[in-house]
């Protein structure tokens, strides 16, 4: 499912092709950088240049014999280059090209992400827009509650998705960074001037302490930002689900022509892009395990990480992007029942206005306790009834009708109340009504 379905763009940044070029620019950038300290001729790093390229078949090749990924890819490049090659991985260790081509490949994956999270919330804000004033039931437990708008719902969601944001902002400058320090990261023989270069060139920071490799809590940081994308959209798709049930039906999922939601049973329109979402995200949770695995290491390098990411970091980046364009295709074509909100909103008969008659028995001059149970004993008839009308109820309870008028307690039932901070609250949201 997530290979039929992956994005073209994040799918080539984790390419073995696409890592291997990434590779090649470091070692040659790291050459540029030791010709300028005198390393090598301006002639031995133009011929180097000139020949240098690789083969993702002859590295395979090659692999097959070293068990060494980053041997094979030095030896095939090493074959076209001639005896100026020696001068290649001067003064390196293997994760000083892994580790900085890993910050340039996820501070990519990152920036990707980061215009899927901007096309998200737009496609939430152009959603809570219309829907602003769509009255619906608020549910507390699961439970009929007070009315609110459905407009207000997805306004919470645009803002949860701009903290998504930011975090990924964090983890992209976290994750942005390179190491050039040789085996143990004390410049021993390399000089620190090589690690700047490469990185100011790359868009990379330099790492302030490495040991062999870039410590890995960097790359937990970025897991977990991941997924809490993913936890909020399962969040939202779930809350989607359950308003699509048959006995709610507020909300459903685009339906497109020929599309079949059960093998038995044709009437069936299930909310399978929801459920996506929700099962998916589990698995960047499951990743995100491994990430926190990976931080603590023998004397702080070994490569106990390295099979690991070599799946969570792909697979959390490749899902991540899946995710949000699946949420994005999800928001826009989802249907709203304004019909069904209202018809859900009248189904407990006016029991959704008991706070309304409370509070205003409690300005008249009653203690809480003696207004709560006052609004209660008619909100306990209310429900036992099955039929009666709470106004009814209250109208009838010669008790309560002392402190109100008719015509005032009946303009207390009122949906208009409601709406009177939505826009306010929409202003806090940076989303005005159009």
């Amino acid at each position: 499912m997530i290979e039929r379905y992956s994005l073209p763009q994040m799918t080539r940044i984790w390419s073995d092709e696409h890592r291997a070029e990434i590779w090649l620019k470091v070692e040659i950038l790291a050459l540029e950088a030791w010709e300028k300290v005198g390393l090598l001729s301006r002639d031995d790093l133009e011929k180097i240049k000139k020949n240098a390229s690789f083969s993702l078949e002859r590295m395979r090749e090659i692999e097959k014999i070293t068990h060494h990924d980053v041997i094979a890819f030095l030896t095939s490049i090493s074959e076209k280059c001639g005896p100026e090659s020696r001068f290649l991985h001067f003064g390196m260790t293997s994760s000083d090209m892994l580790d900085t081509t890993q910050g340039y490949v996820m501070k990519e994956s990152a920036d990707l992400l980061l215009e899927d999270c901007i096309q998200a919330m737009e496609s939430i804000r152009k959603k809570a827009l219309e829907h602003h004033s769509t009255l619906m039931v608020g549910r507390t437990h699961g439970v009929h509650a007070e009315p609110t708008t459905f407009g207000l719902k997805l306004a919470m969601w645009y803002t949860e998705m701009g903290r998504n944001r930011e975090r990924l902002v964090h983890a992209r400058d976290i994750i942005g960074v390179g190491k050039i320090s040789g085996a143990v990261g004390n410049f021993a023989n390399v000089s620190p001037q090589v690690e700047e270069y490469v990185c100011q060139k790359l868009g990379l920071q330099p790492a302030e302490v490495s040991t062999q490799i870039v410590q890995r809590d960097r790359y937990a940081e970025f897991v977990w930002a991941m997924t809490m994308v993913g936890t909020s959209l399962e969040k939202f798709a779930l809350e989607l689900r359950s308003l699509q049930r048959t006995e709610i039906r507020e909300v459903e999922e685009g339906f497109s022509r020929g599309q079949k939601g059960s093998s038995a049973m044709p009437h069936k329109k299930n909310p399978i892009t929801g459920e996506q979402i929700c099962g998916l995200s589990r698995v960047l949770r499951g990743n995100l395990l491994v990430a926190m695995e990976n931080i603590p290491l023998w004397h702080e390098r070994d490569i106990s990480h390295s099979s690991a990411e070599r799946i969570i970091l792909p697979d959390c980046c490749l899902l991540t992007d899946y995710l949000l364009h699946t949420f994005i295709r999800l928001i826009d074509h989802l249907v709203v029942y304004p019909d069904h909100m209202k018809k859900n909103l009248e189904q407990s008969r006016g029991l959704i206005f008991s706070e309304r008659v409370l509070l205003e028995l409690i300005k008249k001059g009653l203690t809480r306790e003696e207004a709560y149970t006052l609004v209660q004993r008619s909100t306990l008839k209310t429900w036992e009834s099955g039929t009666l009308y709470f106004l009814d109820v209250l109208l009838s309870d010669p008790e309560l009708m002392q402190y109100f008028h008719r015509e005032e307690l009946e303009r207390l039932f009122d949906y208009a109340h409601y709406l009177q901070s939505v826009d306010t609250i929409f202003r806090r949201t940076g989303l005005t009504k159009e």
